[in-house]
C-alpha cells in the first residue's frame, strides 16, 4: 500500500513539472472509502450486509470438534495439523486463532455498514428494506461478539477476560471488555434488532425474526439467564417445530430445512465443504473421525441421528478409519460435503430450555423426552431421581445431537468440566486423554499478533 501511494504521488509529482502549472491541487490521501462514497444507495447496504454475512462459516465447528471428545485423529492422517487434537496449541497456532481476525473482520464490515446506512437519507420502500437490514446487520454485529466470546473469553462469569465489543470501525488499541459486558452489548444489539426485522421475512439464510430468539436464546444460556433461556427457546420453537422421524435424515443432505432456523448457504462445487475437514481430502484421507465415545452413545439401531451423522464403511481397512462423519458429506455425487451449515436448529432450542428448567422451574424432563422421542423410534419417556441426574442427562444429550455443531467443548466449558477422551479416542494424541480445567489450553489463545501489536491486550492465563 505504501508502496502504491508513492508512485501514485510521483507520478501527480511530475506532471505538475510537465505541465508548469500554478493550480493547487487538494489531495486527501486515504485507505479508505468513506460511507457516503461506498454506500450510494439501499444496494449498497445489501451489498455491504452481505460482506458480513459472507464471513459466517463453519470453522468454529472445526475447532470445537477436534479440541473436544468429538473428534479422533486416525491413523491415516499423516497431513492434519495435530496441535488442537493433542492440546499443545499456543497462541501462534492459526489452527484456534484464526477466528479471531475473521469475526473481527466481519464485526468491522457490519460496522463500515452501519455508518453507511447512517448517512443515507431513504423514503418509502426503501426505509423499510433499510430497516431491516439495520435489524440484519445489529444482529450480526452481536452473533459476532458472542462467537468470539465462546471462543476466547477467559470463562464464561462475571469479572472474567471477554473480547472488546466494537461497535465502530476505528484504528484503536482496545482493551478487553470482561464478559458480563460482551453479554450485555450483544443483548442490547439483538434487542434493538428484532423488531426491525418483520414476522414476514423468513429466508433462512439470513437473519429472521425467529434467528435473533434463538441468538438470544443461546446468549442466555451462556449468561445463566435462565428465564430469558426459556422464553426466547420457546419463540424460536413455536416458529419453527421439531422436525418429524421422516424428515430429519434429509436435513443433513439438504433435501429440506425443517427445524432449521438459520443456515449458511453453500453453493457451487468448491465453497467451503465442512465434510471435507472430516471425511476426505486428496486420496479421500480421514483426517477427523468420530470418537469411539461419541458412537457409543447411540443406540445404533433406533437412533435416527446415528446414521444421519455417523458413517461405517468395512471396505476401509488397514490404518484406516472405518467410521467417518457422514454429517455433512451431502446428499450430490457433484459437490460430497458441500452441505448448508446449520447454524441454530430447533433441536438445540429444546435443549436450551430443557437445562434452563433444570436449573429454575419447569418441566424439564418433559422437553429432554419430547427431543428424544422425535429421535429414537419406541422411544418411552424417562424419569429422573434428582437436579444432578437430570443436567446431566441433559448434556448428555446436547452431546449427541449436536455433535460436530460447534458445541461441545463449549458446552464442557460452561459448565467447569474437564474434556476427557477414551484412551481408544486418543492413540494418536501423545496421551491428550484429558484436559483439566486448570490447563491454559482450556481456554483457548488470542493470537500472538493480536498480544503484540495491541499495547492493551492481556492474554489469556497459563500462556
Amino acid at each position: 500500500m505504501i508502496n502504491k501511494i508513492y508512485q501514485k504521488y510521483t507520478l501527480i509529482f511530475s506532471l505538475l513539472i510537465l505541465t508548469a502549472s500554478c493550480t493547487k491541487l487538494d489531495l486527501v490521501p486515504t485507505d479508505t472509502i468513506s460511507p457516503d462514497k461506498a454506500f450510494r444507495n439501499i444496494s449498497d447496504i445489501n451489498l455491504g450486509l452481505l460482506g458480513g454475512y459472507a464471513l459466517v462459516d463453519g470453522s468454529t465447528m472445526n475447532v470445537v470438534a477436534t479440541v473436544s471428545d468429538e473428534a479422533t485423529y486416525p491413523t491415516e492422517n499423516t497431513v492434519g495439523n495435530s496441535d488442537a487434537f493433542r492440546w499443545i496449541y499456543t497462541a501462534a497456532n492459526g489452527s484456534v486463532t484464526s477466528n479471531y481476525a475473521s469475526y473481527y473482520t466481519a464485526i468491522d464490515r457490519v460496522n463500515r455498514t452501519l455508518a453507511g446506512l447512517d448517512a443515507l437519507k431513504l423514503t418509502g420502500a426503501d426505509a423499510a428494506t433499510g430497516a431491516r437490514y439495520r435489524g440484519e446487520l445489529l444482529a450480526l454485529r452481536a452473533y459476532f461478539h458472542f462467537e468470539l466470546l465462546r471462543n476466547y473469553a477467559s470463562s464464561y462469569q462475571p469479572g472474567a477476560l471477554g473480547v472488546k465489543y466494537m461497535k465502530v470501525s476505528a484504528i484503536i488499541y482496545p482493551a478487553r471488555d470482561n464478559f458480563e459486558t460482551v453479554v450485555a452489548n450483544a443483548k442490547a444489539d439483538l434487542v434493538a434488532a428484532k423488531p426491525l426485522i418483520p414476522t414476514t421475512f423468513t429466508d433462512k439464510t439470513r437473519i429472521t425474526k425467529a434467528a435473533v430468539s434463538a441468538i438470544q436464546a443461546r446468549l442466555a444460556l451462556y449468561e445463566k439467564n435462565w428465564g430469558e433461556a426459556i422464553t426466547y427457546a420457546n419463540e424460536a420453537i413455536a416458529a419453527y417445530p421439531l422436525a418429524t422421524k421422516a424428515q430429519f435424515p434429509g436435513i443433513w443432505t439438504d433435501a429440506n430445512d425443517n427445524e432449521v432456523i438459520w443456515k449458511a448457504k453453500r453453493v457451487g462445487t468448491t465453497d467451503s465443504r465442512m465434510g471435507d475437514f472430516f471425511f476426505r481430502q486428496t486420496g479421500g484421507i480421514v483426517l477427523y473421525a468420530p470418537a469411539f465415545k461419541l458412537i457409543n452413545t447411540f443406540d445404533k439401531v433406533n437412533d435416527l441421528r446415528y446414521p444421519a451423522y455417523i458413517k461405517f464403511d468395512a471396505t476401509r481397512t488397514g490404518t484406516k478409519s472405518q467410521y467417518l462423519v457422514n454429517k455433512y458429506i451431502g446428499g450430490t455425487s457433484t459437490a460430497p460435503g458441500l452441505t448448508d451449515i446449520k447454524l441454530f436448529r430447533t433441536g438445540e432450542m429444546y435443549l436450551i430450555k430443557a437445562e434452563a428448567e433444570a436449573e429454575s422451574t419447569g418441566d424439564a424432563a418433559g422437553d429432554l423426552n419430547a427431543l428424544r422421542a422425535a429421535r429414537i423410534n419406541g422411544y418411552t419417556n424417562a424419569t429422573f431421581a434428582d437436579k444432578a441426574t437430570l443436567i446431566t442427562a441433559i448434556l448428555d444429550e446436547r452431546y449427541k445431537e449436536l455433535a460436530f455443531e460447534g458445541h461441545r467443548f463449549f458446552d464442557l466449558k460452561r459448565r467447569n468440566l474437564s474434556v476427557e477422551r477414551l484412551a481408544a479416542d486418543a492413540v494418536n494424541a501423545s496421551g491428550a486423554v484429558m484436559l483439566p480445567v486448570t490447563q491454559a489450553q482450556y481456554a483457548l489463545p488470542l493470537p500472538a499478533l493480536e498480544i503484540s501489536v495491541n499495547k492493551n491486550a492481556v492474554q489469556n492465563p497459563g500462556y
